[in-house]
């Protein structure tokens, strides 16, 4: 076995997953033209609910409406996103452990994350997104993995889903979440690590940050009024950005306590919107870059 899959699985084991699972199961990255020979894969429960292959997906992917111009990017056949739908499904003590921040510090392993008012979660709001995204990029060739399987167990930690992103070698990263900000606050804003730690940091992940914050704004999602500057957040505390290697950035769809977009967010079609406005965001930066698959 050669190829993004043998190092993903490789950085499961040097996360500490020494434990091999009972059952021989196959993957394939979503969307690959070539299945991947079975190989036996880390149980650990973090990092073990990780997925690269639908077969590890209970959720059925939602039904989707084709977006009218999601297939309009050039040349993005083949090439590869990681995708990281915010939080996790259920939460113990072990999220308060410390991970590195990427900037000599420690933070949580994981947050619990916000809800709109009347509790509808952020984790079912991000893990129902994301995978609107992923069957939207996948009818276009794309192929795409995602940081947690399921949306009732625990995940991986914020510096794990790094580190599982970072192995794939995708051309993008993509991690998807909803803000709990100020009740007369709203809009969207797109994150990315700054004062950058690498080249990619510096320009790629900044360039691919400002076209999905064009592209949100073009499908009607209007930027935030509370934080940052015209859609964008430049920040250095967020450990999934500061570890990242490939051009990575996370989407704050919306404010889960503002009566407008919580509306938006806690319907089928509002989270289609928001699906389809970031698979804009994700194929034009792709197009951007000319077509080239990652390796």
């Amino acid at each position: 076995m050669s190829g993004p899959l043998a190092v993903l699985i490789a950085s499961w084991s040097r996360l500490g997953c020494s434990r091999l699972s009972a059952a021989i199961r196959t993957f394939s990255l979503v969307g690959a033209r070539a299945s991947v020979a079975p190989v036996r894969v880390p149980a650990c429960v973090r990092v073990g609910t990780a997925i690269v292959s639908s077969v590890f997906i209970a959720a059925a992917v939602p039904a989707v409406v084709d977006a009218p111009h999601a297939t309009a990017a050039p040349n993005v056949a083949g090439m590869i996103v990681f995708l990281d739908p915010g939080h996790n499904g259920a939460n113990d003590a072990s999220i308060s452990r410390q991970v590195p921040t990427g900037r000599g510090g420690t933070k949580d392993c994981q947050a619990s994350g916000t809800s709109t008012e009347d509790g509808f979660p952020e984790h079912t709001f991000t893990w129902d997104t994301t995978l609107r995204v992923r069957a939207l990029l996948n009818q276009m060739g794309v192929r795409t993995a995602m940081s947690r399987g399921n949306d009732n167990a625990l995940g991986p930690c914020v510096d794990e889903r790094a580190t599982m992103a970072n192995a794939l070698r995708p051309n993008a990263i993509v991690s998807i979440h909803a803000d709990g900000g100020p009740a007369n606050g709203r809009g969207f804003h797109v994150l990315y690590s700054s004062p950058p730690l690498n080249n990619v940091q510096a320009g790629p992940s900044i360039q691919f940050a400002k076209t999905m914050r064009d592209q949100l704004s073009a499908s009607g999602i209007p930027p935030a009024t509370y934080i940052g500057s015209g859609g964008l957040d430049a920040r250095s505390d967020i450990a999934g950005l500061n570890l990242a290697q490939f051009p990575s950035i996370l989407v704050e769809c919306g404010n889960m306590k503002n009566p407008v977009d919580s509306s938006l967010m806690k319907t089928p079609e509002g989270r289609q919107k928001y699906a389809e406005a970031i698979v804009r965001g994700v194929t034009a930066y792709l197009g951007s870059q000319g077509g080239t698959p990652a390796r």
